[in-house]
């Protein structure tokens, strides 16, 4: 018979395909450090407890710290054939301090221990995704305050619709990253129950102190029903969410720089160290890493999709489906990971070229609703306004000409509330500079909204440091 821990109910060994089937150590022995934190915790309250003695506390602690340090060395690789990053670390430790290593597990089972090691890794991971969300915000609010004045089209439909900046374009960006941070507070929040001590799923007989075990390990308070402590996978499932959110916003964001990356726009050029050539024609710079992080966004919408589908069906307590939550959560973190630490130099120092977003503003009508603002201003009802605008922009386009360049003659005939003041009200500066309304994008708006944006940043780095 194998020595496996369970081995004691079970006559004949397993099949080992099944024990292939069965392992997981080859990807959560990611986990190692939170599992022998967990445990030398563990062994701290069960001496402070009396259940082991001090003797065997100092044993395990010690030879967990060695376990540690070999396998971060690199002196102690993981071995393939074990069942899990678990019992990896429980066998090496009896296997070094002996008969005080088998004492290790009193009051706690592996359904209680991956509970607890999973939550604790991915508050870390949290934290770490915060900090490079707020590092882009960052990024995009630097070059924001660069082009306060720069002109370019807003669009609808991708249309050109009003004159906007392309600082209030990015700025855009930042307030859904802010967003992004902050739901990864609240999930962090959420994982701030520890559910060391629920057992296997009906707690313990023994005398445990679960609120030792808890601020130990950094946890606020323990769970408090012992079933839901170890079948709980909300905290996977919204920290899963959270990041299909953030790279849905990234991939809206590469998008746009595709685009804008295009001949048809050249809004702006990415630096040769983020863009790729062609095999066949010499002329091309492609946008790649924007290209990809589009395509991983549907990745991590598949990993929350498995997350969603594996739970929705499974009884109380724990069922071995669950195993299956890491790898999804562990490709979702190190994708978004991925795509924040490349993105954000990419964007740092990517060209904007201000001359073509301007020309590109200057096409389009994109200063119609102005002229019929200024008409409605003069007294005219804006239905009204709008249709003579309207068959100005008709004829404009027959033309090929922009309402700025029709005579003010012609313009009297469609309207005599038309005066020659129309041209400083329709000149795309002035549009965009009228526009001081809270969240729009006149200078002094978005001034307003980059303090804003500085403050609320502060705040939640000021979080994201403390933890």
């Amino acid at each position: 018979m194998s020595d496996k821990m369970w081995a004691g109910r079970f006559s004949a060994e397993t099949d080992k395909r099944v024990n292939d089937f069965n392992s997981s150590i080859r990807f959560d022995c990611r986990m190692y450090e939170e599992d022998i934190t967990g445990s030398i915790v563990h062994a701290r309250m069960l001496a402070r407890q009396g259940i082991i003695s001090a003797e065997d506390r100092d044993k395990i602690e010690g030879g967990l710290l060695s376990v540690m340090s070999d396998i971060k060395s690199g002196k102690l690789p993981f071995d393939p054939n074990a069942e899990d990053i678990h019992m990896f670390v429980e066998a090496e430790l009896t296997a070094r301090i002996g008969e005080a290593g088998k004492r290790l597990h009193t009051a706690r089972s592996r359904n209680d221990q991956v509970a607890l090691d999973l939550k604790m890794y991915l508050k870390k991971q949290t934290v770490q995704i915060a900090a490079l969300l707020l590092e882009l915000e960052q990024t995009v609010t630097d070059i924001a305050k660069k082009h306060t004045r720069t002109v370019m089209p807003g669009y609808t439909h991708l249309q050109r619709a009003q004159p906007i900046t392309f600082a209030h374009h990015l700025c855009a960006y930042a307030e859904m990253f802010l967003r992004d941070v902050k739901k990864l507070k609240n999930a962090a929040e959420n994982m701030d129950e520890c559910p060391l001590g629920s057992c296997a799923l009906a707690g313990t007989t023994y005398k445990t102190d679960r609120m030792y075990t808890a601020k130990k390990l950094g946890f606020d308070r323990p769970t408090g029903n012992s079933l839901d402590g170890v079948s709980d996978r909300d905290f996977v499932i919204e920290l899963a969410a959270v990041i299909s959110l953030i790279m849905t916003h990234l991939s809206r964001l590469s998008e746009e720089i595709i685009m804008w990356c295009s001949w048809e726009f050249k809004f702006v050029e990415l630096d040769d160290a983020y863009a790729t050539g062609s095999s066949i024609m010499p002329q091309k710079k492609n946008p790649d890493v924007t290209e990809l992080i589009r395509g991983k966004a549907g990745r991590v919408f598949g990993d929350l999709t498995a997350l969603l589908t594996m739970m929705k069906g499974l009884p109380l307590a724990y069922d071995k489906d669950m195993q299956e939550d890491k790898e999804a959560i562990f490709d979702a973190v190190d994708t978004v990971k991925l795509c924040l630490t490349t993105v954000i130099p990419m964007i740092a120092t990517m060209k904007v070229n201000e001359k073509n977003m301007a020309e590109a503003g200057k096409k389009g009508f994109i200063n119609a609703t102005d002229m019929a603002d200024y008409l409605v201003k003069k007294g005219m009802p804006f239905r009204t306004a709008y249709k003579i605008t309207g068959t100005l922009v008709a004829e404009c386009v027959k033309e090929n000409i922009g309402l700025e360049e029709l005579p003010l003659e012609r313009l009297k005939k469609a309207s005599e509330l038309f005066d020659k003041d129309v041209y400083t009200a329709i000149d795309l500066m002035t549009c965009v500079t009228r526009r001081e309304s809270e969240g729009g994008p006149a200078p002094e708006a978005v001034d307003r909204e980059l303090a804003a944006l500085q403050a609320r940043a502060a705040q939640l780095k000021e979080w994201a440091e403390r933890k």
